[in-house]
């Protein structure tokens, strides 16, 4: 056949959606021309991060202190021994170390889904 005859190819699209029109100001722009709007969101981030150390924080001091209060309130604890060692040494080794650990990894945790929302908001713009 003769390149000729052929029909000439069209390219078909869909519509444009009303949603799908991107917004005017995207937020990673905002931030890079530091204005009014890119500072409410990156003091937005810098706030949810800071409340999220500040319960962390707050959360671990009052189970801390705990164990003192504990110890204070019922002094007979002070004298028991499970398995040779004194129970406030179990308290804080097998207690509060466990309570760093699971305290750290919820923050990082935590720490992470927050940027990630943010960065997630940085991508939509």
């Amino acid at each position: 056949m003769n390149g000729e005859n052929r029909p000439q190819r069209v390219r078909v699209t869909a519509p444009p959606r009303p949603g799908a029109v991107p917004p005017a100001f995207p937020v990673a722009r905002e931030l890079d021309e530091q204005s009014e709007v890119g500072e409410v969101f990156l003091s937005s981030l810098i706030r949810s991060q800071l409340r999220l150390a500040l319960v962390v924080a707050g959360g671990f001091g009052l189970i801390l202190l705990g164990v003192p209060l504990l110890l204070a309130a019922y002094p007979q604890i002070g004298a028991l021994e499970l398995l040779g060692i004194p129970v406030p040494w179990v308290l804080l080794g097998f207690g509060v170390y466990p309570l760093v650990i699971v305290s750290g990894a919820l923050y990082v945790r935590s720490a992470n889904r927050n940027e990630k929302r943010f960065q997630d908001l940085l991508d939509e713009g």
